[in-house]
């Protein structure tokens, strides 16, 4: 699929684009080229000790912010496929910070739109998040305009050979800023801060992430927003599968946070189809494709009417013993439980 094909990522230093690097060498050896798109020269130098360029001629370090749409557009000259990750994603930043979050988060990703549209791109795919749905706080509103520009963008492109869409899924299993490293970091206290004891969250770890984006690049049509079906967890069980015998403060829930999280709304569940796997919202407004096309494109039926995909009423739920298994798999495998 990406064997002789050139791609660019935006926020290419970041945990997604590390692992999706890595998963692109693994999986597709012929690459003919990985343009890394960031703003931060240190990660990049990281980066670059990693894949030293004797070893890894196929990979390009490309200093630039999505803010910037020139310098986007001479990035993306002979590419064929665009993963934009490249994001302000901390809730309290964005709160804070609200103009810097809308320039990143929302003209940034109309930037990247741009210079798809002025270039020979032929994929973009963007990454959001399960706080785009029904959004309480500014990153999620941020992102959920990103979504809105990108599923959009397929109305706009003309007669050009071009499909934009967008990936939403939960928590990262042990992303920087996460949970469990924070956890993993404060049981030697001998007491772990809950927000709140009822709090749920959607579980994802970074490979699926990848593999989501993956299918996506492979299978789109254009305009969908791909969501996985992954299991919840009680922030509690977590908890207790770091430290089982540290006590728990409850903390109360931070400014523009959820209780629990959603992906699919039962006013999106109108447009969502069950690929299976996955479920995909499509557009609302499309005028190249009918939902019946989007189901024969995907071999999919529609949702139940009232269907909701929130991380309180998930069918599938991690549980101490499997999140133990993960966390050693997945974040740290020198883990053992204190």
């Amino acid at each position: 699929m990406l064997n002789y094909k050139s791609i660019l990522i935006t926020g290419g230093t970041g945990s997604f684009g590390k692992k999706f690097i890595e998963t692109i060498l693994s999986r597709f050896p012929e690459v003919k080229r990985i343009v890394i798109y960031s703003r931060d020269e240190l990660k990049q130098s990281v980066l670059k000790q990693k894949y030293p360029e004797k070893q890894f001629p196929q990979l390009r370090f490309f200093i630039g912010d999505v803010r910037d749409g020139d310098r986007l557009i001479r990035a993306c000259d002979g590419i064929d496929v665009i993963i934009h990750a490249a994001a302000i994603k901390q809730v309290d930043t964005a709160e804070y910070n609200p103009d810097e979050c809308i320039k990143t988060n929302i003209n940034g990703a109309q930037n990247v739109i741009n210079a798809a549209l002025a270039t020979n791109v032929k994929h973009v795919v963007a990454l959001s998040t399960d706080k785009a749905c029904a959004p309480i706080n500014l990153y999620g509103a941020t992102k959920l305009c990103s979504d809105k520009l990108f599923v959009a963008a397929n109305n706009i492109k003309g007669s050009k050979d071009l499909k934009f869409s967008a990936v939403r899924y939960g928590n990262v299993m042990g992303s920087r800023g996460s949970v469990i490293p924070f956890f993993i970091d404060k049981r030697e206290s001998g007491v772990l801060p809950i927000t709140h004891m009822e709090m749920t969250r959607f579980n994802i770890s970074l490979q699926a992430g990848v593999d989501l984006v993956m299918y996506a690049i492979e299978h789109h049509l254009g305009g969908e927003i791909f969501i996985p079906k992954i299991p919840s967890y009680k922030i509690v069980d977590v908890a207790t599968a770091i430290a089982p015998n540290a006590k728990l403060e409850d903390v109360g829930i931070r400014p523009g946070e959820k209780l629990h999280e959603e992906m699919i709304t039962p006013t999106d569940a109108l447009n969502t189809i069950d690929l299976g796997k996955y479920y995909a919202i499509l557009p609302s407004v499309s005028y190249a494709h009918t939902n019946e096309d989007y189901i024969k494109h995907h071999h999919a039926v529609l949702v139940p009417f009232g269907f909701h995909y929130s991380s309180d009423i998930n069918t599938e739920w991690e549980t101490v013993e499997t999140l133990r298994n993960k966390i050693v798999k997945y974040c740290d495998p020198n883990f053992i439980v204190k």
